[in-house]
């Protein structure tokens, strides 16, 4: 609860400092709305925000999903197998130094103007934390359990799944969390490639049109449901992931 009524404080202190600046400059309302004016829009087109917020949510959330899928199974095979770290690892180091917008044409120009680009920009953008940090995790695992597991016979697989993934879910959910404040980005930056709906379509259109009120207003909301996000994987991690072995 004490984190919320930070939250909230702070929020309400950013508002605050927001409507300050708007008074003390003078700046014109198509440079920078008041927050009165962004939320009347919030109001007013809460119809037109929910539609193109459902389409982001559904590309983030399919996305974060099979981002958080691959990066499993992909973590796993690395620690089992040094063939496989040898060969991958590069790789994926590799994949990190590519910037993220010179992906989306190409992805859109392969996928199209439909909601997989989109999917597959959140994919990629969550891939590499999800692994790497579930990856170092299961590297940690405590040395004396495997040792005492391998005194009894226990198969290098049956030491995997018995005792160092389970005691690697907190790296896991490490992961997730980072995931979750990543995976809208992902899908923010296809849309601004090429889409014809979803959040960021909805605030290039309300840039060209000058209408930065309704450009804040789709931000806000997209900041909302992203906090909303995180905070609901966070839960998920606490009550399943974050236990200790």
């Amino acid at each position: 609860m004490s984190g919320w009524r930070a939250s909230i404080a702070a929020t309400l202190l950013a508002l605050t400092l927001w409507q300050l600046l708007v008074w003390s400059t003078g700046v014109a309302r198509f440079i920078l709305p008041p927050p009165a004016l962004v939320f009347e829009t919030i109001w007013k087109d809460r119809a037109l925000l929910a539609e193109h917020a459902a389409i982001t949510m559904a590309e983030v959330l399919i996305g974060l999903a099979l981002g958080a899928l691959l990066g499993f199974v992909s973590a796993i095979g690395l620690a089992f197998s040094p063939t496989a770290r040898a060969l991958v690892r590069p790789i994926l180091v590799f994949s990190q130094s590519v910037p993220v917008f010179a992906l989306a044409p190409i992805l859109t120009l392969w996928l199209g103007f439909g909601m997989w680009s989109k999917i597959t920009m959140a994919l990629i953008i969550i891939y590499f934390p999800v692994t790497s940090s579930f990856f170092d995790a299961l590297m940690r695992t405590n040395r004396d359990w495997i040792g005492m597991a391998r005194v009894m016979g226990a198969a290098p697989w049956r030491i995997m799944w018995r005792i160092r993934v389970p005691a690697a879910l907190p790296g896991f959910g490490s992961g997730l969390r980072l995931a979750a404040v990543y995976a809208p980005i992902g899908a923010i930056i296809g849309e601004w490639v090429g889409a014809s709906r979803g959040l960021g379509y909805l605030m290039l259109l309300a840039n060209g049109r000058a209408k930065t009120d309704l450009m804040f207003a789709a931000l806000i909301v997209l900041a909302t449901l992203t906090i909303l996000l995180h905070a609901g994987v966070n839960k998920l991690c606490e009550k399943t992931l974050d236990r200790n072995f």
